[in-house]
């Protein structure tokens, strides 16, 4: 098989990310549903490119604010460990989840920061109130911070790269990546709740949201494992 560069590598890790960071069931997904229930594909796919859009700013900003500091070797090395940490939190979180929740945010703080924002801002259109959904929702940055730290940091398993290389190119890679997930996801949710009733049950947005949760328990187990190895190397 040949072997991907390093710019189709981190393309493709952040169109990998951009889905399974879309799919579990929260206020932008359940605002795209009734959208498009009650007034048309076209208003919930506009909630759907502001949503994707906030997500967008805050990959930016996790991706070019924190490199830097994510090179100092105690912090690379608590990253690893909380990036372990996190990862089965959330895979944990979205597999055992049995309704339709918000299952990014994180307790009862971050949901009254959301409404404060909401109140605050107050949008008016189909585009700013899903921009608004996802600046909002401070797990969001916190999921992106957290992905920084793991992706640049780590090699591929079936590359030399890490999964996104720390260059100007991997990084815009990685974000029109996460752009291209994100916005295929919202558009199809958008469209077959434009479609009509039945086609996005609970059960189907569960069934979503679990698999999303299995993903993120894989990740979190290899990089466990990868964590171990490097330990015994180091007591060898």
């Amino acid at each position: 098989m040949p072997e991907l560069t390093p710019i189709l590598l981190s393309a493709l890790t952040g169109f990998i990310s951009g889905l399974l960071l879309s799919m579990p069931v929260g206020p932008v997904n359940l605002t795209i549903i009734n959208g498009g229930a009650q007034r048309g594909f076209k208003y919930a796919l506009l909630i759907g490119l502001g949503a994707a859009t906030m997500d967008v700013i805050y990959c930016t900003i996790a991706f070019t604010g924190f490199s830097s500091f994510f090179g100092i070797p105690f912090v690379k090395t608590f990253m690893e460990v909380f990036t372990f940490v996190f990862m089965l939190f959330l895979g944990i979180k979205f597999l055992s989840a049995k309704t339709v929740i918000a299952p990014t945010q994180f307790g009862a703080a971050a949901s009254r920061i959301e409404e404060r924002i909401g109140e605050k801002l107050h949008p008016h259109s189909a585009f700013m109130t899903g921009f608004v959904r996802v600046l909002g929702n401070l797990g969001v940055l916190l999921f992106w911070i957290v992905a920084a730290a793991y992706f640049m940091s780590h090699e591929a398993y079936f590359t030399p790269y890490e999964w996104v290389e720390d260059t100007i190119a991997a990084k815009a890679a990685f974000i029109t990546g996460v752009a291209l997930g994100a916005n295929l996801w919202f558009f199809a949710v958008s469209w077959l709740s434009s479609r009509g009733q039945g086609r996005l049950s609970e059960q189907t947005l569960l069934r979503m949201e679990h698999f999303s949760g299995i993903c993120l328990l894989v990740l979190g187990l290899i990089n466990g494992v990868s964590i171990a190895l490097q330990l015994a190397k180091h007591k060898i």
